[in-house]
């Protein structure tokens, strides 16, 4: 990517606030002018202070009419200039903000659009898609403002300093036009070594932030293992490359700048040289004034393009970052595929024949998947883990497309289906179900947004978390995320319970609660599972006994598929299962212990 390519990628980001760019452009004009002035009245007020002075003394009067002509002048000028400032500051500063937030806008709503495989793939880590976002948005929007605002002052004002120069003297314009360029080449040199360990810094970055989210989410592991010290070790190996890194963009910096100021420098002998010689032979148009006039004009050429390696830093930093930020924002064939199919109503009747289908990291997860989930049925998957169960309700709830074969609800296609209207349709309640910052009532409503107050309260008992929820110090306006996570996994079940569809997916649904609010939300459960679809993952015999229909899964293939009783008595990796559970839960002793009338019953 390059600067044109960047600028039309950002101009779209731009056009909105056009008006914010006219004014800029227009208080740009004149406060280049304006920067001139200093030298204008420093020529001035050297020659006719000089006129004065003679052998027999000077006028006091002209002395303190010049003097005050300037003060007038000058003080007027800088009052001029820093009104100029402010707007120009403010409109920049507001055209960053506004550009900012339409771009953090723009790249939420379009990874909102993305299928799960794009978070999948290798490299889009979430601590690495943030890096990218931050710093995208960031360098982007800093962008706008070092062209818009920064770069288009620093160039007009330089330019009419060097018209003004070549005005007054063509062989001293011609001189300043000569160091120009050099300064200019070195500046891009200083750039283009600077780029490749800038592309640096942003792995750097991305690994550090990467690194951070993974300790935190990794916190109870870490100490549990005693592994602080590897942790460490491992940021501090990333912390030592990125400042090594730093160091050689910060050395190389200051001998580039070095050489500029040397170059700069040389220019104002030789601007001070040449004058002064035109001076003393007399040349037409040359006096005493025009040494500082010429001196002051050719640090308004310079003094600007002084500051153009910061910009040329933040359009690098732009560039580099950029390819990150639109790598995200113009993702080919990453949004999220939909049909148009759009019935009144969804019996909830699944085929899936020969499904293949593979993670985008290259995992193999399915192979010649055929499976028939009855309508108002209830339909357990077992297995062991990896075994496929998890990736098949994925592909259901069209989260992921199959490598090939076909998948239809009511006798059409997935693909033909409305994707937010069978999703609609659809209650997902997973192991570990992601809790909002918020209230618990906002998070119990995520299952729909209109529900009435009655009807969160309702969805709450039914997951019997509603006494718990009444013990918070604020009630349904606690913050949700402040709950134990066997309390979270009841605001996920109660969010399902409002959501009410007519297909339910539970996978691992009360792997996190205890004894008592299993039974709890198990008697819930059974009470919604009537007339619908439910497919249900669960390591728990009493769940998976309960179904109509069990598919036990092993490498990602069905090994077998019917009744629970008649599977368990053909033997098989589902009697493997259920006698592995019970072993698990040491029924024999269980059974035992309950048995207190010694009739044989576990109750009485």
């Amino acid at each position: 990517m390059n600067l044109i390519v960047l600028l039309k990628k950002i101009a779209p980001y731009v056009r909105p606030y056009r008006w914010l760019v006219i004014a800029t452009l227009i208080l740009t004009l004149i406060g280049s002018f304006i920067a001139q002035v200093n030298a204008v009245v420093l020529d001035r007020t050297v020659d006719a202070i000089n006129a004065l002075v003679k052998p027999e003394g000077f006028d006091w009067s002209k002395a303190a009419n010049i003097l005050t002509i300037i003060s007038i002048v000058l003080l007027g000028k800088e009052l001029l200039a820093a009104i100029i400032r402010y707007a120009q500051n403010y409109f920049g500063e507001r055209m960053r903000i506004l550009v900012s937030k339409d771009l953090s806008q723009a790249i939420i709503d379009r990874i909102l659009s993305y299928r799960m495989a794009f978070f999948s793939r290798s490299g889009n880590e979430t601590g690495k898609l943030q890096t990218r976002i931050d710093q995208g948005v960031g360098s982007l929007s800093t962008t706008v403002q070092s062209v818009f605002i920064d770069l288009l002052p620093l160039f007009t004002s330089a330019f009419l300093a060097l018209v003004l120069m070549f005005m007054a003297n063509v062989y001293v314009g011609l001189t300043a036009l000569f160091i120009v360029p050099i300064y200019i080449i070195i500046t891009v040199r200083q750039a283009r070594r600077l780029k490749g360990w800038r592309t640096n810094m942003r792995r750097f970055r991305e690994q550090k932030s990467n690194g951070v989210v993974s300790i935190i989410e990794s916190m109870n592991v870490i100490k549990s293992f005693n592994r602080e010290p590897i942790e460490s070790e491992k940021q501090w190996n990333i912390q030592t490359q990125f400042t090594d890194n730093q160091m050689l963009v910060r050395k190389t910096s200051f001998y580039f700048d070095g050489v500029k100021s040397f170059v700069q420098q040389v220019g104002t002998v030789l601007i001070i040289i040449l004058t002064a010689y035109l001076v003393l032979i007399q040349y037409p148009g040359m006096t005493i004034g025009k040494i500082m006039y010429h001196v002051m004009l050719f640090s308004n050429v310079t003094a600007p393009i002084t500051q153009l390696q910061r910009i040329f830093d933040s359009l690098n930093d732009a560039l580099i970052y950029a390819e990150g930020f639109f790598d995200i924002l113009e993702a080919k064939d990453e949004a999220e595929p939909s049909g148009t199919y759009h019935p009144e109503t969804v019996r909830g009747e699944f085929e899936i024949q020969g499904v293949d289908f593979t993670y985008p990291n290259g995992t193999k997860a399915l192979h010649n998947i055929n499976m028939s989930i009855g309508s108002g049925h209830i339909t357990a998957f077992v297995g062991l883990s990896g075994a496929g169960k998890s990736t098949i309700i994925n592909l259901l709830d069209k989260f992921y497309e199959p490598d090939c074969g076909c998948i239809t609800l009511d006798g059409v296609d997935l693909r033909e289906w409305d994707t937010k209207y069978l999703r609609e349709n659809i209650g997902l309640v997973l192991q570990k179900n992601h809790i909002f910052e918020g209230s618990v009532e906002e998070n119990i409503r995520y299952g729909k947004p209109d529900a009435t107050d009655e009807e969160v309260i309702e969805a709450a008992k039914k997951a019997y978390i509603y006494d718990q929820i009444m013990k918070q110090p604020d009630g349904f306006k606690s913050r949700a995320t402040a709950l134990s996570g066997g309390q979270q996994q009841r605001i996920a079940i109660a969010r399902m319970f409002l959501k009410n569809p007519p297909i339910i997916f539970l996978d691992e649904p009360t792997a996190s609660l205890d004894a008592v609010a299993t039974e709890q939300i198990k008697a819930s459960i059974d009470a919604i599972k009537r007339d619908r679809t439910v497919i249900i993952i669960s390591h728990s015999i009493s769940q998976i006994i309960d179904s109509d229909v069990v598919y036990a899964l092993k490498d990602g293939r069905v090994e077998q598929s019917g009744e629970p009783d008649e599977l368990y008595r053909k033997g098989g990796v589902y009697k493997d299962i259920v006698d592995a559970s019970a072993r698990s839960l040491n029924i024999d002793k269980l059974a035992h212990t309950l048995d207190t009338n010694g009739d044989g019953k576990l109750f009485d």
